[in-house]
């Protein structure tokens, strides 16, 4: 079964950025609510139970009609909130490390840009959705698969749809659906994605870019 990964800090680490109510509830409350309805969806297929999450999202095509939008949508929220979760921390440095950076530098021209990017993309999802940072699928060459041209892309999603989907590498996510802000910030988007950056843990959005870059 699927289970609620424990938070790696305290629901109160990340304030004043993010609130520990919020957190709290977010955490307890709706992604655990993803974790139970996608381990309820798949109670009759014990041939899909031992999937990982990101197994299931990659084989949507291949899930029965019956269940496909059940766990697309719940395997898609336990997934992005997970990643969510892993890329905060209270500790977070400013300084990107430098493999990351120089990523980021030569595919959005420097840092402060890929920065607005990102934030413009995060505050203009439409409704409920997520943005990402992701390693673009590569592209087939000659029947062979073309692993050192890579490039980073920020993607947004609609509700709990993700970069998996289309084969791209996820390397960290905002979460903009209202629930992840509004308690503290109400209508305010943009003041919370602004201080968001505040505690992304660039060391662990490193780490996943080595293991796949």
């Amino acid at each position: 079964m699927h289970t609620l990964p424990p938070l790696p800090y305290a629901y109160n680490a990340l304030e004043p950025f993010i609130d520990a109510k919020t957190l709290e509830i977010h955490h307890t409350k709706h992604h655990q609510s993803y974790v139970d309805k996608l381990n309820a969806a798949l109670e009759k297929y014990p041939e899909l139970q031992s999937k990982t999450v990101e197994g299931l999202i990659k084989s949507l095509d291949e899930i029965p009609e019956a269940i496909r939008t059940t766990v697309r949508n719940n395997a898609g929220g336990h997934f992005s909130h997970t990643l969510y979760w892993n890329t905060m921390s209270p500790t977070a440095e400013e300084y990107i490390p430098e493999k990351l950076g120089k990523a980021i530098v030569e595919t959005f021209g420097s840092i402060v840009e890929f920065k607005e990017q990102f934030s413009k993309a995060a505050a203009n999802v439409f409704g409920s959705g997520w943005v990402w940072l992701a390693l673009s699928n590569p592209e087939p060459v000659e029947g062979l698969v073309v692993t050192t041209n890579k490039k980073l892309k920020i993607v947004s999603t609609q509700g709990h749809d993700n970069p998996l989907m289309t084969d791209d590498k996820p390397l960290m996510v905002i979460d903009v659906w209202e629930h992840a802000y509004y308690l503290h910030y109400q209508n305010r988007r943009p003041e919370y994605i602004q201080n968001w950056w505040n505690i992304v843990d660039w060391k662990v959005v490193e780490r996943n870019y080595n293991s796949l870059a």
